[in-house]
């Protein structure tokens, strides 16, 4: 079967659709003790407004104005536009209303040649009204759970064909929780404020850091009416646990010591020294830093319970470190980042000749080329058995001159 639009039609369903988009073709309402608020629909909907009324008006009207004489309105439930009933309008000039049926309902306007789909909500049966607030930490520490006791869900309304949407409320939930400062590598508190569609049942949040007690205003409609509410919540005792973590090599390699080949890597030549420092949030009440030979810390060789502590590396191979941390009732746990360290092997080359003052610049001084030397010593002689020259430090070296 093949379909044909006459064009002008088609020109003028395209025109409906930009003038809708414009507001033109906006209801009106009269009657009202509190304005409508108009809510942009999904564009799936087929709608072309949601509007929100406060529903404590028995005389409200609903307005639409016409761009030709003939206009026919119809009224449908939440089975969608195939069930809609045709109800009476009175006309006022190009301007003809029907009364506000006091119940979420949608509304289609034919005006001429073009129909335009709008649902209209009774806020009064779906009033903000909390009695009680709780906030309870989940199963997964990571998360906090909210639920009310009352109404305060998102509010449903229905596409033209049917289709169960829904109006966020925008609910405010404001509440404290810790921030990490790079700067000052420390957690501090700041104030956070986060935007609900509604609470229905149980709805989860990232978990706060730190104690804290909830607001929640709400909503959008009767902070736009000047009648905002909020409910606060007992005080919650946070057992979400996190934690940053860095390490600092101080060890500072000498000209003639033979490096690990990356600078960015934690270790290279022993004696090796590092400094690692955990910065931690309130619920984490046990705190250690491991080390341990073996990847997967199936052994832990070394353990400490300070925040920062400094560590001296001098076996060769590889050294993981890891910080962890619990909450006080152990049942949430931090696990920070591995850091490897890697020591290379011992090695020592000894040069057997070099030309203090004869090329200046070039080979003046005698040194050893090192890696890995815990312990060394090292005395010259001249050939009559004079000691010429002595250090227990790898990394100086001798210009030839003796006293």
């Amino acid at each position: 079967m093949i379909y044909a639009i006459d064009m002008s039609r088609r020109f003028l369903l395209g025109l409906a659709a930009l003038l809708s988009f414009s507001g033109l073709w906006a209801l009106d309402f009269t009657g009202l003790s509190y304005a409508a608020v108009e809510i942009m629909p999904e564009a799936s909907s087929g709608l072309e407004a949601v509007y929100v009324l406060s529903g404590d008006d028995a005389s409200a009207r609903i307005v639409y104005t016409a761009s030709t004489g003939q206009v026919r309105w119809y009224r449908f439930s939440t089975l969608g536009g195939a069930y809609a009933e045709e109800i009476d309008a009175e006309r006022d000039g190009s301007r003809w209303s029907v009364p506000f049926a006091g119940e979420d309902m949608g509304y289609i306007v034919e005006d001429g040649m073009s129909r335009h789909c709008y649902w209209i909500v009774d806020y009064s049966r779906h009033r903000f009204d909390v009695s009680s607030f709780a906030a309870n930490a989940a199963e997964d520490c990571g998360r906090t759970l909210l639920a009310v006791d009352g109404e305060a869900g998102p509010i449903p309304y229905y596409s033209i064909n049917g289709r169960r949407m829904e109006i966020s409320r925008e609910l405010t939930l404001s509440y404290s929780s810790l921030s990490f400062d790079e700067g000052a590598f420390a957690y501090t508190q700041v104030p956070v404020e986060t935007v609900l569609a509604g609470i229905s049942g149980s709805t989860a949040i990232e978990a706060p850091l730190c104690n804290t007690t909830f607001n929640l205003e709400g909503d959008r409609f009767l902070r736009a009416w000047g009648e905002a509410v909020s409910v606060e919540s007992e005080y919650y005792t946070t057992v979400a646990v996190e934690a940053e973590t860095k390490a600092t090599s101080s060890h500072e390699q000498a000209d003639n010591e033979q490096g690990s080949g990356d600078e960015s890597a934690l270790g290279g030549s022993a004696p090796c020294e590092i400094r690692f420092e955990a910065a931690v949030t309130d619920a984490a009440v046990y705190t250690e830093w491991q080390i341990s030979r073996s990847a997967d810390f199936d052994m832990i060789d070394n353990s400490y319970s300070e925040l920062a502590f400094d560590y001296t590396f001098t076996e060769s191979g590889t050294t993981y470190v890891r910080f962890v941390a619990n909450n006080a009732a152990g049942d949430c746990e931090f696990v920070g980042t591995t850091y490897e360290v890697f020591i290379g092997e011992s090695k020592l080359e000894i040069p057997n000749a070099f030309s203090p003052e004869a090329s200046p610049g070039v080979n003046d001084e005698w040194k050893v080329s090192y890696k890995s030397l815990t312990s060394f010593e090292c005395h010259i002689f001249n050939r009559w058995g004079t000691c010429l020259y002595s250090s227990k430090e790898p990394s100086e070296g001798w210009d030839g001159k003796y006293r």
